[in-house]
């Protein structure tokens, strides 16, 4: 008797799932690169800078492989990763430095590694994916916390040790916030932490390159302290691909023996590695692009503010439209007029606040800038939002 499901009904379950995403006007899509960009996080243009493209060429001619071929653990440990994590070390001012493959591994490798089963995480409630799937990967005990709120991280820490928590907390936040590039009051929470004999966590995805002195991220003035991990993404602002984790050399050699994550994974392209070790030369060669970024920031912040629009301080800006439709209808019209502006729903927001998540690189000019806000003025009305 054959019982094997008939091909009609196989996927029935999942067709169904996303015939309900789409009813709700939540159903993702893949789209080609159209419009002039104000949704990529390349934020000091470096993906297509020369400087870059020479880095690779120069790599492949000296004999860099494509792939590693490997784990780092095996033969895949290349002279090129080496070398930029030495070069992240010094210049991020820390002991040590770690590669990872996306910046989704890294955060997942450390969260779900380092904090220890008698451990407490902290985890801001507007925290990225990779970091709530690292923590769920943990053993340690997980709260999530109010946003950006110091007081609610060290009132959750007193109460764990009310409750005979008695291992360390680990208060892990994002610098920037990716869909409301708010910042994180990074010095409340380390001086949080301190008191308690824990560790702060900072996800510096879109500082760095962007903010403190050469872009070294807004966690900068406090690298190098025994109790501070970051993890520096490497495919925005560096233009290239991969995130350094970095740390003390016993919490780097700890994750190299004990994340699965790094174990188990073939190594980062060495030629990403030589791309993303040119970018650190970049940011402190040419620190006019930080300084131009800087100036559309404060541009279009004042822009927003003549429109009567909340500004976030950052190169990040949310057009909060609460309703999905609305949302999707208002990116389809600004598609339309030659901008590439995306749509961001829930899951990925909270419920009632899908938006516009508009971004600022140096791959768009001040009109062009002026345009596009001219242009969402005339959409919103339309649109009614």
């Amino acid at each position: 008797m054959n019982l094997s499901p008939r091909p009609s009904d196989i996927n029935t379950r999942y067709a169904s799932a996303l015939a309900a995403l789409d009813r709700d006007s939540r159903l993702r899509s893949l789209k080609p690169r159209s419009g002039i960009d104000f949704v990529s996080n390349d934020y000091l243009g470096l993906a297509d800078a020369p400087r870059m493209k020479q880095a690779v060429i120069a790599a492949i001619e000296s004999g860099t492989p494509v792939g590693a071929g490997g784990s780092r653990l095996l033969r895949g440990n290349c002279e090129e990763h080496e070398q930029l994590e030495a070069d992240a070390a010094r210049f991020f001012q820390t002991e040590s430095a770690l590669y990872f493959g996306a910046g989704y591994s890294a955060n997942f490798a450390a969260l779900s590694t380092l904090p220890q089963r008698e451990d407490l995480i902290l985890l801001d409630e507007l925290s990225h994916a990779s970091m709530r799937e690292g923590t769920r990967a943990s053993r340690a005990d997980t709260r999530q916390i109010k946003h950006n709120d110091a007081d609610a991280f060290e009132d959750a820490i007193r109460q764990w040790h009310a409750d005979g928590g008695k291992g360390r907390p680990w208060i892990a936040v994002e610098s920037i916030y990716s869909m409301d590039g708010d910042a994180a009051p990074l010095a409340d929470l380390l001086a949080v932490a301190d008191r308690h004999d824990g560790f702060l966590y900072v996800d510096e995805a879109h500082a760095t390159g962007v903010f403190g002195h050469q872009g070294r991220g807004l966690s900068a003035k406090f690298e190098g302290q025994v109790n501070i991990v970051v993890v520096h993404t490497c495919g925005k602002a560096l233009g290239s691909s991969g995130a350094l984790v970095t740390t003390t050399t016993t919490l780097r050699d700890f994750l190299v023996n004990r994340s699965r994550p790094f174990i188990f994974a073939t190594a980062p392209s060495p030629l990403m590695a030589a791309a993303t070790s040119e970018a650190i030369r970049i940011l402190q060669d040419e620190p006019e692009r930080q300084k131009a970024l800087q100036a559309l920031i404060d541009f279009t912040s004042n822009r927003m503010r003549e429109n009567g629009w909340a500004i976030s301080g950052s190169q990040i800006i949310p057009f909060i439209v609460g309703n999905n439709e609305r949302t999707m209808a208002l990116a389809a019209a600004m598609q339309r007029r030659g901008y590439d502006i995306r749509g961001i729903r829930p899951p990925t927001v909270p419920a009632g606040t899908a938006r516009l998540r508009i971004s600022l690189t140096l791959n768009v000019t001040f009109d062009e800038i002026a345009a596009m806000i001219d242009a969402l003025a005339e959409e919103t009305g339309k649109i009614g939002t």
